[in-house]
């Protein structure tokens, strides 16, 4: 309907094309606008990250009841929406994910939308912004969303493929770091019967070995048992999964149908949850960082 709004007022101010007056009438006085937006294409040749984070989630999360320290619902849209970004949008080789935030990883070749960062970013935080409330009802079944959530985003161009595996073991390591001192921050809190601030002035100088330690000897958890996709984030790539379905055929010589299986083999985004600082991982997908994926 846009479109034929336009065309009409081509038409009318005698711009369309094959009107003797259109170079004319072409532009009007005011384009001269245009002038003062920036160019914002990225580098080329490099790794294009966009990190989306949730805006002020701390307070988001409590007024929305999430459980502490981890919400699986709440981490399961999170991937949700982040399966739905890397679906509708192009060229994402991989994905990762921890807590409120999810870094998507354009491909180094990546020609989308001619490399303008302002439309990476607005189009990966709208997506994933629009997602998390239309999946919100699948995933917090009994809790309404009293309030539309807030994300903003970055983003950052890495040159070398050791940078981005570097970056993305920041954060894989970074999803440690917190969800160590969140365990055992709120057990002190849950089950120790201490107080928020008596909690921070417990872990206060610790190091990842004395919050072990208070977890074993004071709750019997051992912290290497915990939920990978606690300790590790989910990581997000392209796979080839075969899908087994039935299908109803009517063979020769026969009147009745007949339920068959068909497989076909399809290309989804799959969530996993392991080590991305290793070698092993980025062994095991090599295509990931292949200069012609």
């Amino acid at each position: 309907m846009l479109r034929c709004c336009r065309a009409a007022a081509a038409i009318a101010a005698g711009s369309a094309p094959g009107s003797p007056r259109g170079l004319a009438m072409a532009k009007s006085k005011f384009e001269y606008v245009r002038d003062f937006e920036a160019d914002d294409t990225v580098l080329p040749n490099c790794w294009i990250v966009v990190r989306l984070d949730g805006r002020n989630f701390h307070r988001f999360s409590e007024q929305h009841e999430f459980k502490k320290p981890n919400d699986d619902r709440a981490l399961h849209l999170m991937t949700k929406c982040a399966q739905t970004v890397m679906q509708e949008l192009e060229d994402i080789a991989i994905a990762y994910g921890q807590s409120d935030e999810y870094s998507f990883v354009f491909k180094k070749k990546s020609r989308w939308f001619k490399r303008r960062a302002s439309k990476f970013m607005t189009h990966v935080v709208s997506q994933f912004s629009s997602s998390y409330v239309f999946y919100w009802k699948d995933y917090f079944k009994d809790q309404q969303l009293l309030y539309p959530p807030g994300f903003d985003g970055r983003i950052v161009l890495y040159p070398s493929n050791q940078n981005l595996k570097d970056y993305l073991s920041w954060r894989q390591a970074d999803c440690h770091i917190n969800n160590l001192y969140n365990t055992v921050f709120w057990m002190l809190v849950q089950r120790g019967g201490l107080t928020p601030v008596q909690a921070q002035e417990r872990l206060r100088g610790t190091l990842a070995g004395d919050k072990n330690e208070i977890l074993f000897s004071e709750f019997n958890i051992n912290y290497n048992n915990e939920p990978l996709m606690y300790r590790k984030g989910t990581v997000l790539i392209w796979q080839k999964i075969n899908e087994v379905t039935t299908k109803k055929i009517k063979l020769p010589k026969e009147d009745e149908e007949k339920e068959v299986e068909v497989t076909r083999t399809k290309t989804k985004v799959v969530p996993l949850h392991c080590d991305i600082i290793g070698d092993q991982f980025w062994e095991e997908y090599p295509e990931i960082l292949a200069e012609d994926s």
